[in-house]
């Protein structure tokens, strides 16, 4: 597959209207243009190949069926509309995907009225639509509501919150199943088996025969009771696929049919947009579908890096460091041979989260719960009390969603669970869903919860070393990426718990920064020194229990206080620090405050953005000198 991507029917297509006027026989050659030119530019920007790829199909005929904006359709995730952006409006600037100023990654209400909500986590789709289809009904409007949803996400709790009031309701919700047996890894649970294709037509048919041939083979009346099981094989078929669950929701089941066959697809879809009542439209499709290398690997290819076309493989400029996310594999592994009671748990993300190795080395004591954050935690807090250490590895912003379950389930009998928050602070291209932004300030007030952040990799393991050992709930964020290159010590340490460390000394100011921010501080101090400005660089490690006594001291003998997160101001680092001096009765001393303002951080490379908002070193040697030098 080369580079160069013709585009005959896709450049016709500036909004659904025009794709309307197509023939249909001329879809799937519209289709393979599509993919063509997604896998062009997910090769040059990164991003979520795997099921955009598979949705081609279902997306041209949603378009061709249905009308949007008027009728709505809601994307769950949002990661697999790449096709659907082409489509409707964005194709002269979808290579600007996932890039700064650019298109997001995800359906965005803000981006084009075509989005009808703004997604980027999992199960929300089905909440979101009925609450539209209401508010249509309440306001006497037209127009259809489709949500599209994987199998992946019906592992979420929320998916099924949402199906239970559909089906009270009885509002004309129409909801796609996109079954690919995958959300990131493969699925797992009673659920998915339930939902897998080893029921689809061709085996339903020949389950059937077997059936037949078994009931006519009955003596005297087998062909009496034959023609009765014809009579009620609707009922059988129900029986047999997922449609018995779905019914049990008041929903209207049709399906499994195959999702990249568009005359079915489109047919299906007529006959069900006349329908007033809650639908469940079972839609089977193959994730990467149309390009080899995401069809034999869909794990890899669902969130991807920069990759030749011709070959798969990702291009790396040079050799880096182990990331972060791989340290802390390897080392929760090491950890785990000389601990029995260890436990990894995962929501849905053991590549993601490194827990791979550790699901092969330990699979008894490996856990991935789908994509059920709350179940995560509550089920860790469970194991806890039996004596077991579990260490849940969540993204930061998935952890989000089980913030009840931490406060109530965790903190409140102090039960040590372990919180490994992989990234933390600024993630990049994937925007304002998936930044780790929050979780220093949402972890920090809790009761009897223990919350860090390593400098580099290497303090990475003994934070994981120290937190196995912790007799309460602690929690430590780390950023996504390569570590900053330090050797790895073989011999881990314990950490005390609360202490930070001096790094540099000087006199002139203090720089008091956490996590990913530390290097940055080093840096900055050494330009510092180089202009004749003397700082100290504090690792200060702990945000709770945060070093009090070496704030304190440091904040009296030092004129200047600067602190440095990656991390919401509000409620944050440097918002512990300030409640930490004004305790001591520290009031009068120069201070300035560095992180993320009152905003949701949009995509753009982790450099640009920690650029744009001031926590890189530049801006840190500026604030320095103007606090020293008075221009503040």
């Amino acid at each position: 597959m080369g580079h160069k991507v013709t585009v005959k029917y896709l450049d016709q297509i500036n909004s659904p209207q025009d794709l309307k006027r197509l023939e249909r026989s001329d879809l799937p050659k519209l289709a393979r243009e599509i993919r063509k030119v997604i896998i062009e530019t997910v090769s040059r920007t990164g991003g979520h190949l795997a099921p955009s790829l598979g949705v081609v199909e279902l997306t041209i005929a949603l378009l061709y069926v249905f009308d949007p904006p008027n009728d709505k359709i809601i994307w769950d995730v949002g990661h697999q509309a790449y096709a659907y952006k082409l489509l409707t409006g964005r194709k002269d600037r979808f290579h600007s995907l996932r890039q700064h100023g650019g298109l997001s990654g995800f359906t965005r209400m803000s981006e084009s009225p075509y989005d009808a909500f703004s997604t980027g986590h999992a199960s929300t789709s089905i909440s979101a639509g009925l609450g539209i289809a209401f508010g249509r009904c309440l306001k006497k409007d037209n127009g259809k509501i489709i949500t599209v949803i994987g199998d992946g996400s019906m592992t979420g709790g929320l998916a099924y919150e949402g199906l239970n009031q559909t089906g009270d309701l009885q509002k004309g919700l129409i909801v796609i199943l996109n079954d690919n047996e995958m959300s990131i890894a493969r699925n797992v649970g009673v659920l998915s088996s339930f939902l897998s294709r080893k029921l689809s037509a061709k085996h339903f048919l020949a389950l059937r025969e077997e059936l037949k041939d078994f009931l006519k083979s009955l003596p005297r009346f087998g062909d009496d009771v034959y023609n009765l099981a014809k009579r009620t094989e609707e009922s059988f078929k129900a029986f047999v696929t997922p449609g018995m669950l779905f019914e049990a929701f008041n929903f209207n089941y049709f399906g499994p049919i195959k999702g990249h066959r568009l005359d079915h697809l489109i047919d299906t879809l007529q006959n069900v947009r006349e329908m007033n009542k809650p639908v469940l439209f079972h839609v089977t499709t193959t994730k990467g579908k149309g390009y080899p290398p995401a069809e034999q690997n869909p794990t890899y290819f669902h969130g991807v890096g920069l990759f030749e076309i011709e070959t798969g493989n990702g291009i790396s400029a040079k050799q880096k460091p182990p990331t972060y996310t791989e340290v802390f594999g390897e080392t929760l592994i090491e950890l785990a041979r000389k601990n029995e009671k260890i436990v990894a748990v995962t929501a849905a993300m053991p590549e993601g989260t490194g827990l791979s190795a550790f699901s092969e080395a330990f699979p008894e004591r490996f856990v991935d719960v789908g994509i059920a954050e709350q179940h995560a935690v509550t089920f860790a807090a469970g194991l806890a009390t039996e004596g077991l250490r579990p260490v849940v590895a969540i993204y930061s912003t998935f952890l989000q969603r089980a913030y009840d379950q931490i406060l109530h389930d965790v903190c409140l009998e102090g039960h040590p669970v372990v919180f490994a928050m992989d990234r933390g602070g600024i993630v990049g291209e994937d925007g304002p869903t998936h930044h780790g932004l929050f979780d220093l300030s949402y972890l920090r007030g809790l009761p009897n919860m223990v919350v860090m952040a390593p400098k580099d990799e290497n303090e990475l393991r003994h934070m994981l070393s120290t937190a196995v050992t912790h007799p309460g709930p602690i929690a430590f964020r780390y950023p996504r990426g390569s570590g900053v290159g330090v050797p790895i010590e073989k011999e881990m340490q314990m950490l005390p718990i609360g202490k930070a460390e001096i790094l540099t000394t000087g006199t002139d100011a203090v720089i008091l920064a956490i996590g990913a921010t530390v290097m940055v501080a080093v840096e900055a101090g050494k330009q510092l020194e180089d202009q004749g400005i003397s700082a100290t660089v504090v690792n200060c490690r702990f945000l709770k229990p945060l070093d009090d006594t070496l704030i304190t001291r440091l904040a009296t003998e030092i004129p200047y206080v600067l602190t440095v997160e990656e991390n919401v101001l509000q409620g944050g680092f440097g918002s512990a620090v300030l409640e930490c001096l004004a305790d001591a009765g520290i009031t009068t001393k120069r201070f300035v405050r560095l992180g993320i303002p009152d905003t949701f951080v949009e995509h753009g490379s982790q450099e640009i953005l920690r650029t744009k908002y001031g926590i890189d070193a530049a801006s840190i040697v500026k604030s320095i000198k103007d606090m020293v030098r008075g221009q503040r």
